[in-house]
């Protein structure tokens, strides 16, 4: 028989606090321990549905430490629920590390499952759901921020990021450049009073997010992805000639790159560099 303890990954609410399941509601009051990354907030969720725990802090700064406490837990035969501040633990949240060192200690890892942001934001999004590229919250040096998004330009599928409210203009900005300006869903407060989704392309939604005085709440990003076709239906002859006539009317580079991204949904970057060409050529000629 099988005396080390179990360790439950349980979803919990995004925002509502009626989205949990009835089994994730008995496993958070059977546990022995309730491994919170805010005890806190945790608390409340518990409260409201009137249940008692043992709560432990387990978050990033304590992750290491707190695993060894406990596997040790676990090992004595105690049973540890894991949790997030919301969604599914191990999902852009801490966890990893703990469920890895159970498996390999040969604990039984047990997912309770729920809702998770990502799920809940491509299931309303109207973005193709058959395939989907889950990256959670990019890098946040520059560099690597636009290694990442360069890797992902010939990506089909629709991709999901998370964002916090006060960067979201800025990656926007940088999607805008190096994927185009495709067709994008931003979501913020996911099953809250306030809830609320901006659907259009990355410029319209970089310009609704500018006007406000300011974002707030969770947010999930979801963006269309790369489409070979209407790519191929844009020769370069095409792209040189709407420059070239863009370039006559006197239109600065940047607002030529600017449309014809939103047109075709191409990189900024790339419009501007060969606008720029096109610019020398008629120097040079």
């Amino acid at each position: 028989m099988d005396k080390k303890g179990h360790l439950y990954i349980v979803a919990t609410p995004i925002g509502n606090m009626e989205d949990i399941t009835l089994r994730a509601i008995r496993i958070l009051a059977e546990a022995d321990v309730v491994a919170a990354e805010d005890t806190r907030n945790t608390a409340r969720l518990l409260s409201h549905h009137d249940i008692r725990a043992n709560l432990i802090s387990y978050h990033e700064h304590n992750e290491a430490e707190r695993t060894q406490h406990l596997i040790h837990k676990l090992e004595q035969g105690e049973s540890v629920a894991l949790v997030s501040d919301a969604g599914t633990p191990c999902v852009s949240d801490p966890g990893y590390r703990l469920a890895r060192t159970a498996i390999e200690k040969g604990v039984r890892v047990i997912p309770i499952p729920g809702v998770s942001a990502a799920i809940t934001a491509l299931s309303a999004s109207g973005l193709p759901t058959d395939a989907f590229t889950f990256i959670g919250f990019p890098p946040r040096k520059k560099g690597k921020r636009t290694d990442l998004l360069r890797t992902l330009q010939s990506e089909p599928r629709t991709l999901i990021f998370y964002e916090s409210p006060r960067r979201i203009a800025a990656f926007a900005e940088e999607l805008l450049d190096i994927l185009g300006d495709r067709y994008a869903v931003l979501s913020r407060e996911l099953t809250k009073v306030y809830e609320e989704f901006i659907r259009g392309n990355l410029s319209h939604i970089l310009e609704e997010i500018r006007h406000r005085p300011a974002i707030k709440g969770e947010i999930t990003l979801l963006v269309g992805g790369f489409d070979a076709a209407a790519k191929e239906a844009v020769t370069a002859e095409t792209l040189k000639a709407e420059i070239a006539r863009s370039l006559d009317q006197k239109i600065k580079i940047s607002e030529i790159s600017k449309k014809i991204s939103k047109k075709y949904g191409l990189p900024r970057k790339e419009i501007y560099g060969e606008a720029l060409n096109v610019q020398q050529e008629r120097k040079s000629s």
